[in-house]
């Protein structure tokens, strides 16, 4: 633009302020300066200005005085520019730079915590939902320090790539902190699309990465939380986030968590656990229970797996999957595995020489110093025959230096134990570890037998794919988890070696083993149903169940996806239409498909999803919206039952259409499973 074409026009038809474009971006943009000054012919200064036409990004900061001629009238402005581009640029470069990580490119904590600040009201004004979710890299630190920090930013930048690629556009994704992430999901409260969306991620960032020449291998936990159900503020929203992924990371990493109020209670157990773990072994409170693998044909006990377990005085039996992941974070699991592998090899002196036993190592263990030779005491003092001893290692032991564990394997087949790749299949297996690590076994993982017999089921396919490959390597195969009759068909067509399951036999106690085995019962039959169901998942918990308008107080004997088993209604005819309240504003819609006496099977008419932690819960639940509507305080929802919106009265409300019976005090109601 020429100086000509600037004579005669008025600054607002040449020139932009800055601070216009800026405001027009926000939802209370208003005109400044530019607009104002000199209309109101007043004197300004340093207007940061651009014009209309410029294809070259280009800023002057403008100054200027009013004008007026002998009698006072306003002729125009006299003032100058000065040329601030470069001062502008870095100005912007420094905003940005204080919002976005450095790294990766995604915005930063600073940015995320303004950017869900600001999704709360704008939700809250418009009763909408919002989910968030927050990552934890599983295993980063041990890669970071291995291979060194250089090595660990190129690894996270390959996360956020992939990040960037999965989450969709409309949600917002970030990085809080070294291997921290999360994501903003407006709109969304549907708990099966967060489901898929969460295993989705936790499979994206547990397959293999290649950082400068070396294969490296992480995991991902993931916790989701939903606004208003989970908190109506962005500090409780997070909170519940955090707390969810916590579950997850306790709970053996590598999975998502939903938030639910129950969170709190299992958070103040980890506590505990982690208290008393660390005396375990003084107040002498841990055993081995063992389970046996037999041959596929016969049926003869080939060898035990040493199960470990914990009766604690006060909290009673505490199962493995609650306190290992606590052992291993507080780095207790290695005392826990000595003392695991010498009193399994002190039993196993006791057993018939052709029995072996096996024992779990997970890839902590492995990785401690010392391994090999702990192992070669533990084998001396019991007298036994290494061969005898059986490692089941996971194969998150390949995370990275694989230098030093192709040392350790060279060690422990020196000693003549026998190594096994367990959980074959699932997480972020390869055929390449078969290939480079001396196994003698390979385990197929439990999430291959689960529904293999079903029509379309792809199982089987990839079962006979894992056994040939093994059978090419010389490698034999057990395959874990097989309960029903049909399940011990087809993996025996499959030509697996040796199979485990409730099928044959529990977990035991050695006393129960020894005893076994002075009687000559080392052939098992398997003994259970002919088919496997769907997974039902044993309650035994109070719910309630709306019909009308009365609601009645019930026991949730047992649920599964498609429906459950209810108990304390009586006379119920088939097909009555009930609504089910599990708590936390989860209601159900159900028909009744079979009714005894007090008991009612009904079908839920749609079915339940995977809550992330071996439970079910359902995709919507009540809004919190709704139940203010209707009187409550805008608030997350409670853990139990509470009145609710939509007409539906509180409990105990209307007149009941069926008999009830009695029940003791909710104190009696526990969960069994």
């Amino acid at each position: 633009m020429g100086v000509d074409e600037f004579i005669g026009k008025p600054l607002t038809r040449i020139l932009i302020d800055d601070r216009e474009i800026e405001e027009s971006e926000c939802e209370e943009g208003r005109a400044r300066g530019l607009k104002i000054y000199p209309a109101g012919r007043k004197e300004f200064s340093d207007i940061v200005v651009r014009s209309h036409n410029d294809e070259v990004e280009q800023r002057w900061a403008l100054s200027g005085c009013p004008q007026r001629d002998a009698q006072g009238q306003f002729t125009g402005f006299c003032g100058h520019a000065s040329d601030v581009t470069e001062r502008r640029r870095s100005q912007n470069e420094v905003s940005r730079l204080a919002m976005y990580d450095s790294l990766t490119g995604l915005s930063n904590r600073l940015s995320l915590s303004s950017q869900l600040d600001r999704q709360m009201r704008v939700c809250t004004a418009a009763k909408r939902a919002c989910a968030i979710m927050l990552l934890d890299l599983d295993r980063f630190k041990a890669v970071n320090d291995t291979l060194g920090h250089q090595a660990g930013d190129e690894l996270l930048k390959q996360v956020a790539e992939r990040l960037v690629n999965v989450v969709m556009e409309e949600f917002e994704l970030g990085r809080l902190g070294v291997d921290e992430f999360q994501i903003i999901l407006p709109d969304i409260d549907d708990r099966a699309r967060l489901a898929d969306t969460g295993q989705s991620i936790v499979s994206l960032l547990s397959q293999p990465y290649s950082v400068d020449g070396n294969r490296c291998l992480i995991g991902a936990s993931v916790g989701i939380a939903i606004a208003p159900y989970d908190g109506v503020t962005s500090e409780e929203l997070v909170r519940s986030a955090d707390l969810a992924l916590y579950s997850a990371k306790g709970g053996g990493r590598g999975q998502f968590r939903f938030y639910s109020a129950e969170l709190h209670d299992k958070a103040r157990e980890r506590t505990a656990i982690e208290d008393a773990l660390r005396d375990v072994l003084l107040n002498e409170e841990l055993t081995l229970a063992y389970q046996p693998y037999v041959d596929r044909d016969t049926g003869e006990v080939i060898g035990y797996e040493a199960l470990m377990r914990w009766h604690h005085k006060d909290m009673g039996d505490i199962p493995p999957a609650k306190f290992i992941p606590v052992a291993e974070e507080t780095n207790l699991i290695a005392k826990l595995g000595e003392w695991a592998i010498r009193r399994a090899c002190m039993d196993a002196a006791q057993w018939p020489e052709h029995v072996s036993v096996a024992i779990n190592f997970s890839a902590t263990q492995f990785r401690q110093d010392g391994l090999a030779s702990m192992v070669a005491n533990a084998i001396a003092q019991a007298g036994i025959s290494p061969s005898r001893l059986e490692l089941e290692i996971t194969e998150s032991v390949f995370i990275s230096d694989l230098e030093r564990t192709d040392t350790l394997f060279r060690q422990l087949k020196k000693l003549g134990v026998r190594l096994s790749l367990d959980d074959f299949g699932t997480g972020f297996s390869s055929l390449s570890y078969l290939g480079r690590a001396p196994f003698d076994k390979v385990k197929i993982d439990r999430t291959f037998v689960v529904g293999s017999t079903d029509r379309d089921s792809r199982n089987p396919f990839i079962i006979s794919a894992i056994v040939s490959v093994a059978k090419a390597l010389g490698m034999v195969t057990t395959v874990e988890g097989v309960e029903a009759l049909d399940e011990l068909e087809l993996v025996h067509s499959k030509g697996v070696d040796y199979v485990q399951g409730f099928l044959f036999s529990e977990a035991m106690s050695h006393e129960d083993v020894l005893e076994r085995m002075a009687d000559g019962r080392l052939i098992l039959k398997a003994v259970g149903p002919k088919r496997n169901r769907a997974e039902r998942h044993s309650v035994f918990r109070k719910v309630g169940v709306i019909h009308g308008d009365h609601r009645y107080d019930v026991r949730l004997r047992n649920l599964s996806r498609s429906g459950a088993m209810i108990e304390g209604i009586a006379e119920v005819p088939v097909g009555t239409e009930l609504v089910l309240d599990l708590g936390g504003g989860q209601l159900a819609l159900a028909t009744v498909r079979r009714s005894e006496e007090e008991r009612q099977g009904i079908e839920f008419e749609n079915t339940l999803i995977s809550d992330g932690n071996d439970g079910l819960c359902t995709r919507f639940r009540i809004s919190p919206y709704a139940l203010a509507a209707a009187g409550m305080p805008l608030q997350a929802l409670p853990p139990g039952a509470y009145p609710l919106a939509h007409n539906v009265g509180a409990a105990g409300s209307g007149v009941p259409a069926f008999n009830t019976r009695s029940y003791a005090s909710s104190e009696d109601m526990r969960y069994a499973g």
